[in-house]
């Protein structure tokens, strides 16, 4: 028996909803970066009735990364002696300090700082492996699916000049804290998909049971996207609010158990700070005390004095804050096109693949056709 055409399905699906009656306009949060990439690239708000209008969410790790773990970073690497390595994306997100002043861990690089960027946590052990007499300072930025590898590397050991500065988040805390404001913004969710192959379907429920919103699981092609759209309007029309997983090739009940121990083995859930949006409970990843031996926090000063705790958030008339929350479209943002482009981005969600400023630039939305509908 072969299998069904991924085109033909997303046709199909595509068909289904546009013959549906739509009472009014329906807003669908995308959580993840990778979604709202590949709604943006396939041009999905093209062809979608006018009535959906397709929201994205918090999911870029690089968008919220705490500007002061950034500012540690590249404070370690102008001022230590070590090799700071992260994910690429990292090397460009500027902090918030006079435009005469060292502003990323790119510019740290091109000042004589040893900064180099990694594709995985393997290529820091690598790295210091090679280097056995300097320190190696991972700033390690993601959310579960990209802590997962790291705490196996973890678990497998650790070279012993390799330090961790972690910056790692919990998904579904930031969507809890939407729902949980006087303003959500959005009338149905797709849940990540990658994440929920991690962490089980289950972390999702909470929004069906607690705030009775449709939800839907979704990969990153067109079929499971429409699908995933196509149920949760049919929830919302008929008012049966449910979970629903369009992943099912990937997404199994109860996640990955190996990964999600790993997981729990190496990290304490913590309270966090999410950039430009603030401390969010139980929202992000802190190495376990057994591993303090590799905590570059513990192991190397602070340069996070009192007086840049006033410099945490988004730069001076950038909105990634509100891009992230889903208050306005990248589009608005008051330097969006201007100020901020992908050459020179001032806001981080210019900056990543995955951050929704840049993928609309890439999809060629500009300032005059600024519209959720492009």
């Amino acid at each position: 028996m072969t299998s069904p055409n991924p085109a033909s399905m997303a046709r199909q699906k595509l068909a289904q909803i546009c013959a549906l009656d739509f009472p009014g306009e329906v807003r669908i949060m995308n959580v993840c970066g990778g979604h709202e990439r590949s709604i943006s690239m396939a041009g999905l708000r093209t062809i979608l009735p006018k009535q959906i209008r397709l929201i994205p969410g918090p999911g870029c790790p690089v968008c919220i990364c705490p500007e002061e773990d950034i500012y540690q970073a590249m404070q370690l690497a102008l001022k230590e002696k070590v090799i700071v390595v992260s994910f690429g994306d990292m090397l460009r997100v500027p902090v918030n300090v006079p435009k005469n002043e060292i502003r990323s861990l790119e510019q740290a690089k091109a000042a004589g700082a040893d900064v180099r960027p990694i594709a995985s946590p393997r290529d820091a052990v690598r790295i210091a492996n090679e280097n056995p007499a300097t320190p190696v300072v991972f700033h390690a930025v993601g959310f579960e699916t990209t802590l997962a590898p790291i705490a196996a590397m973890i678990e497998e050991g650790l070279p012993e000049n390799l330090f961790l500065l972690l910056s790692g988040r919990l998904t579904w805390p930031a969507v809890a804290a939407l729902l949980d404001s006087e303003e959500p913004g959005f009338d149905a969710l797709i849940a990540p998909g990658h994440v929920s192959t991690v962490m089980g379907p289950e972390e999702w429920d909470f929004v069906v049971k607690d705030h009775h919103i449709p939800t839907a699981i979704a990969g990153f092609m067109p079929d499971s996207l429409l699908e995933a759209v196509y149920s949760v309007l049919q929830q919302k029309f008929k008012q049966t609010p449910k979970l629903e997983n369009c992943y099912t090739l990937a997404v199994k009940p109860g996640g990955n158990p190996t990964a999600r121990k790993c997981l729990a083995d190496c990290f304490d859930v913590v309270t966090a700070n999410w950039r430009g949006i603030g401390p969010i409970p139980a929202s992000g990843y802190e190495l376990k005390s057994k591993y303090d031996a590799h905590n570059a926090r513990l192991q190397f000063p602070s340069y996070n004095d009192q007086a840049r705790k006033h410099a945490g958030e988004m730069p001076p008339g950038c909105d990634c804050a509100r891009v992230v929350l889903g208050k306005i479209n990248p589009s608005e943002c008051r330097i969006y096109g201007s100020a901020c482009t992908p050459r020179n981005p001032v806001g981080p969600c210019m900056v990543s693949d995955e951050g929704a400023c840049r993928i609309w630039w890439a999809a060629g939305v500009r300032k005059e056709t600024a519209s959720m509908d492009t």
